[in-house]
């Protein structure tokens, strides 16, 4: 992968495009101390996830390398530990800008974004029912994201079918279409405007929504009132609402 911080936002590209940027296990562990990275640093406040290459995002586990399994079958891990940024207590936004092929794996990432975009030429497929493999860990994210019945759609159809861009945007799994020229830079100016909001308030607001996605809405709002007791007085002083100058909104 390729790695970069600037303006308090750290940009990371799946650097494997003549895999279709497939993930093997050296991509895992890479991942897993790049999120403990992106963790500790206050420097960086948004992260931006994007991929080289024209063909795919990312097509998944790489199957010609495999990924390491230990021999005791309890001992073993879901890439995803590595892969993903809420299962590494990341509270910092993730962007994911994808492009191409999208496939199976790689919605490790996605499940775990904050805001995913997508460029016109972006198909969403899972490949794993189609080999004989269940799919079981992906879908199980996705239903989080999108209507059950187009998670296993997705799932269940495998290769014989593609989910477009634009039926992607319809269920709510990317938030925003754009050509694929200006897909790179579309994901930096949300980085950019979020970057320059207080860290403390936006990290504060990222794990109170994640932390309480599995609770019931009434223990949820109260574990929610915790978290604007701990984060106000923290991220307030960043403001002053005497000198604060409301931005020039724009319609979605």
């Amino acid at each position: 992968m390729l790695f970069d911080v600037e303006s308090h936002i750290a940009t990371v590209t799946l650097n494997r495009p003549e895999r279709l940027n497939a993930f093997n296990q050296l991509m895992v562990e890479e991942f897993r101390e790049l999120w403990a990275r992106v963790r500790a640093d206050d420097d960086i406040r948004v992260v931006v996830l994007r991929a080289a290459g024209e063909r795919a995002f990312c097509t998944g586990v790489d199957v010609a390398e495999g990924l390491a399994k230990s021999d005791n079958v309890w001992s073993r891990e879901d890439p995803g530990t590595g892969l993903g940024p809420k299962q590494n207590k990341v509270w910092k936004p993730v962007i994911t800008a994808v492009h191409g092929m999208v496939a199976g794996g790689a919605f490790y990432w996605i499940n775990e974004s904050d805001i995913v975009i997508g460029a016109d030429d972006a198909t969403f497929f899972d490949p794993h029912v189609s080999y004989g493999m269940t799919s079981a860990l992906e879908p199980i994210g996705l239903a989080r994201r999108i209507p059950l019945g187009e998670a296993l759609r997705w799932a269940l159809i495998g290769l014989d079918e593609r989910m477009s861009a634009e039926r992607a945007r319809e269920i709510g799994l990317v938030s925003e279409i754009v050509s694929r020229e200006h897909l790179w830079q579309r994901a930096g100016e949300l980085a950019a405007i979020i970057a320059a909001k207080p860290p403390a308030a936006i990290q504060g607001t990222v794990k109170a929504i994640w932390e309480t996605l599995d609770l019931e809405r009434e223990t949820a709002a109260a574990v929610g009132f915790n978290y604007t007791t701990i984060g106000n007085p923290i991220g307030m002083p960043e403001v002053s609402r005497e000198t604060f100058v409301k931005p020039a909104w724009t319609l979605r």
